[in-house]
């Protein structure tokens, strides 16, 4: 049989730990709030970039050839005008004597092509050439018309004799004597007739030197301009080399620094080879690769904040100034293949100027920035981190009202980084969970610790 005091005992234990069980259940848990307030907030795309310049100059080679030493190194200033590079002296000049040499050269050869007075002496000797063997022909041919004329008389005078001698009329001495005659005649006169067909022929030889001393004239103003054309070349490559030896000359176009120096010692290079790289460092911008799925969101003149080790503090201003209009694709650190666009942002000129005093940023630095896509002066906000998704995927926060915790349903605007544009759901004033821990419940019991909301 028990005692009653022991009965009394396990009652008052029992009871005890009933209210100890209760008490613990609905204890208040510690949490942190924020507070729902007016506000700015933005909206904005945060990426790395890298500076660079809008434009640079490349100092080439113009022509093949020895270039001398270059002295310039990285990041020497440079005058607009100034001599930066040179090829041999020596090698340029002695291509313009050349080319010169041969222009005069072509000059003496039209001169001499264009004397024709032994030609047309010749040409007036020949016109009386022709004029002599005129006469001669002529000559030749009364010739052989008298050696005719003797024979025919030949031959009459030897029929007479023969008749005369069947007359015994005259002796055959006489009729020999014709006969003789008519022989001497007639080879006499077919001597005179091949007198007469060598003169014509002489003649007809002689009637195409005028025309072949007007051809020779003629030839060499044919030569002549071939000469002038010649002499034309001659003249323009004059002009090629003498243009070749301005530009060997190389000046730098604008007023800025030595970016890259490719070429030191001297050597012979092709034409075209890189010599020096020129930039103008007061015109320094950004170039960011944006993840297509946000660069829909910038436009051209948005405000950009530029960040980073770089740029230390206070951050740069930028603006937006042009977006590409083609994509390319990228692989990122983790292996994802990703397409982005090319975004430039424009440095403010009074922090460019700062940042080069101060921090001495040149060309292909590692920075950041923040493309500011949407803005608001005044709205609700509230930590971005007190949000949460419900199973039907609707947005949730931990509203915290009397001490205890009740899920509300919001709707969202404007989302960051840090905090979030509450459209409807919670009014200014109201006290929301940032980073809410898994065990919370709707309707629990919690202690308050205030935090008011950061911009």
């Amino acid at each position: 049989m028990k005692r009653p005091w022991m009965i009394a005992a396990a009652v008052v234990a029992a009871a005890g730990t009933l209210w100890l069980a209760l008490v613990g259940f609905d204890s208040a848990v510690p949490v942190e709030t924020a507070e729902v307030v007016a506000g700015p907030i933005g909206q904005y795309v945060d990426e790395q970039a890298v500076t660079r310049l809008p434009e640079t100059y490349l100092i080439t080679m113009p022509i093949a050839g020895r270039i001398e030493p270059i002295r310039l190194i990285e990041g020497a200033p440079v005058k607009q005008g100034q001599v930066v590079a040179r090829i041999v002296e020596r090698d340029l000049e002695l291509a313009v004597q050349e080319a010169r040499a041969a222009v005069e050269r072509l000059d003496a050869a039209i001169e001499e092509n264009a004397y024709n007075r032994v030609e047309e002496t010749a040409h007036e000797q020949m016109q009386q050439f022709v004029e002599s063997t005129k006469a001669t022909v002529e000559a030749a041919r009364a010739r052989m018309e008298a050696g005719q004329a003797r024979h025919d008389y030949a031959e009459r005078n030897l029929a007479r004799m023969q008749r005369l001698v069947e007359q015994n009329a005259a002796s055959q001495d006489q009729v020999d004597r014709a006969m003789v005659d008519k022989v001497e005649a007639a080879v006499n006169f077919r001597q005179d007739q091949l007198v007469y067909a060598a003169s014509l022929a002489i003649k007809a030889a002689t009637d195409l030197m005028p025309v072949m001393v007007r051809q020779y004239i003629d030839r060499k103003s044919l030569t002549g301009a071939v000469l002038y054309k010649q002499k034309a070349e001659a003249e323009a490559r004059l002009q090629q080399v003498l243009q070749d030896r301005d530009r060997g000359t190389m000046t730098s176009p604008v007023d800025g620094v030595v970016l890259d120096r490719l070429v030191t010692n001297e050597r012979y290079l092709a034409a075209g080879t890189t010599l020096l790289e020129i930039g103008q460092l007061e015109h320094l911008e950004t170039e960011a690769d944006v993840l297509s799925l946000d660069v829909v969101d910038v436009q051209e003149g948005d405000a950009v904040e530029i960040y980073g080790p770089a740029i230390g503090l206070p951050r740069a201003r930028g603006t937006v100034a042009r977006i590409f209009p083609a994509g390319f694709t990228k692989i990122s650190s983790l292996g994802v293949e990703q397409q982005r666009v090319k975004v430039i942002v424009t440095f403010n000129p009074d922090d460019l100027r700062r940042l080069r005093r101060e921090r001495h940023l040149g060309v292909g630095y590692r920075v950041r920035v923040r493309i500011a896509t949407e803005q608001k002066p005044s709205t609700l906000v509230i930590p971005r981190s007190a949000l949460f998704r419900a199973a039907d995927g609707q947005w949730q926060v931990y509203r915290v009202e009397a001490g205890r915790t009740f899920i509300r349903p919001v709707e969202v605007g404007i989302v960051n980084d840090e905090h979030v544009e509450i459209v409807a759901g919670l009014e200014a004033g109201n006290r929301v969970i940032p980073a809410p821990d898994s065990n919370l419940a709707d309707g629990q019991r919690v202690a308050t610790i205030t935090r008011r909301a950061a911009h």
